[in-house]
């Protein structure tokens, strides 16, 4: 016995030096090291403005629901970031986000990158074309709108400049104005913030307030692959303007903004939730229909969910929830809607349609069961709902408000089906735009119907 006793003790400080290894590896190396094992279940790829915050902060969201432990978010590459938690069995499973643009989400889908393409901006038709290998990418199973965002113009907290038209923006960024004297500002030369050309946001500026009106950005803007750097840059810049992602405002003053006939208006939840502020711009995932990857649907169908929404909004964003808003009855309303105005409240929600169609499009179709909802959870499901349609002009004003009601018909065709019996129907032409009518995504917005509950 004497002789077995200090090979045990051999044993027992063996063992204890082992365990004090492990311990000081587990101490002196980063965690990276360990999240190469983690088990990585879905690649989400595009925007910044999603992937920076709203993206993982889903991501996070649908762990907690599944009941893992440890949810955490590890920073890999500069904007990239794994979403990482344990399951019940102990084994770590991970998020992959990579946001560097919009764009760069759908050429991860075409090379298998990617599961999930995250846009601040519509998939364009080259990008659907290029895709089209993987089914119909702007149809109802691929196209999912997540969030509603606005776009904000941006400037120093001390400039008194207020409101500019979408003209002026454009002719701001374009270089051709150039001094804030021009504009109601104090004299000094407009500095210029913007965006990447990876980025969303950039591309829905382009869209929204450059190309709408035959302008391009002008070659010495400050360009940011980040939305953070971008505002801070703005807020600490007195001769500044930038545009950004409603979130980021930060420390910077926001204008109100006016498109075409439209009162200028300052980017408001309900303005931006029913899309009717001018750059108000939809948040997306796209994923190809019938993937078989079960996370790309359980993350999909939890954005969508009560507990996704209420995520989107303490992200900063604007959640689809359906909430009734009292409207201030104005002069410059057509006496009908005024006299709607004082009596009943305006639901935060607008319908609108397909491009160059009279079917809804995907927001609306999902926004008819979000509407049935909130009539039935508040008693409204009887001659209590009146449908407001709206249009772009026409050489007929008849036509043009024949037009518009029969657009609030074809809303109510699909909210009948949920059993609701109306007060009224009715169309107010091209009165009261939200946007310019001079192009087809000016037209295309004003083609709307509200709707009013009593």
């Amino acid at each position: 016995m004497s002789q077995a006793q200090p090979v045990s003790n051999r044993h027992i400080f063996n063992h204890a030096y082992v365990w004090l290894f492990l311990a000081f590896i587990c101490y002196a190396l980063p965690w990276s090291v360990f999240a190469a094992e983690a088990n990585t279940l879905l690649r989400i790829q595009g925007s910044n403005t999603i992937g920076a915050k709203l993206g993982p902060a889903l991501v996070a969201g649908l762990f907690e629901s599944q009941g893992f432990a440890n949810v955490r978010t590890v920073s890999g590459a500069e904007n990239e970031l794994q979403v990482q938690a344990e399951n019940q069995l102990g084994r770590t499973l991970q998020v992959s986000v990579a946001a560097h643009g919009s764009g760069t989400g759908f050429a991860a889908l075409q090379d298998g990158s990617a599961e999930l393409a995250a846009s601040s901006r519509p998939i364009k038709d080259g990008e659907v074309q290029a895709l089209q290998g993987l089914g119909d990418m702007r149809g109802a199973d691929a196209e999912q709108i997540i969030a509603i965002d606005g776009l904000a113009i941006i400037v120093n907290p001390s400039n008194p400049v207020a409101a500019l038209t979408t003209e002026q923006l454009a002719a701001v960024f374009a270089g051709e104005i150039k001094d804030w004297k021009a504009l109601g500002g104090r004299p000094g030369p407009i500095v210029l913030y913007a965006r990447d050309d990876k980025s969303g946001t950039y591309d829905t500026f382009k869209e929204l307030v450059l190309a709408a009106n035959g302008k391009s950005l002008a070659a010495g803007a400050k360009r940011f692959e980040s939305s953070d750097q971008l505002s801070d840059g703005v807020s600490q810049d007195p001769a500044g303007i930038g545009f950004i992602g409603l979130p980021y405002i930060r420390q910077s003053k926001a204008l109100a903004i006016a498109a075409g006939e439209s009162q200028p208006m300052l980017p408001s939840t309900t303005l931006i939730a029913t899309e009717d502020y001018p750059l108000s711009r939809r948040l997306f995932l796209y994923n190809p229909p019938g993937t078989p990857n079960e996370w790309v649907q359980a993350l999909v169908q939890f954005a969508h969910s009560e507990a996704g929404q209420a995520i989107v909004a303490k992200s900063g964003f604007i959640p689809q929830t359906v909430q009734a808003v009292q409207v201030e009855p104005s002069a410059g309303m057509p006496e009908d809607y005024r006299r709607l105005a004082a009596e009943a409240q305006r639901l935060s929600v607008n319908f609108r349609f397909q491009e160059g169609s009279a079917e809804l499009d995907n927001k609306a179709l999902r926004d008819v069961q979000r509407v049935l909802d909130y009539l039935k959870a508040n008693d409204k499901m009887r001659q209590k709902v009146v449908l407001v349609g709206f249009g772009d002009p026409k050489n007929d004003p008849a036509r043009a408000a024949l037009l518009s009601k029969l657009r609030a018909m074809a809303v109510r065709r699909d909210l009948s089906k949920g059993g609701v019996l109306f007060r009224e129907i009715t169309g107010f032409g091209d009165e009261m735009p939200v946007a310019a009518n001079s192009g087809d995504d000016g037209r295309i917005k004003n083609r709307r119907v509200e709707v009013w509950v009593y």
